[in-house]
């Protein structure tokens, strides 16, 4: 689902109260340990962490006017979605994230 929202607080506070607590704990999480220079905002609808345009001029592959995108945190419909665009280029992050990342429970 995506939002029109201009800020990320108010996006949370248009979430459904089961939501609003995860989200803001996995935000305050993300900004913990978010490398030095990114920025927080919104974009594509959701939460959005960004490689700004005086870190990585070329940004955005598809639209070099856009920041490129690193984290996403959005509420979906069934579930809260975390969207990592810099997990596979770098191989030690990779087998970290999946050495430590809770796996789901399937439902058979």
């Amino acid at each position: 689902m995506q939002s029109q929202l201009a800020t990320v607080e108010e996006y949370i506070a248009e979430l459904p109260e089961d939501r609003q607590k995860p989200i803001a704990e996995l935000r305050k999480i993300i900004r913990k340990n978010l490398p030095k220079g990114f920025v927080e905002g919104m974009g594509y609808g959701m939460i959005g962490y960004m490689v700004p345009h005086n870190i990585y001029p070329p940004g955005y592959h598809v639209n070099s006017k856009l920041p490129s995108c690193f984290i996403g945190l959005a509420s979906q419909k069934n579930f809260i979605a975390f969207y990592h665009m810099g997990i596979y280029g770098d191989p030690g992050l990779l087998k970290w994230f999946t050495l430590n990342i809770q796996k789901p429970v399937l439902e058979s």
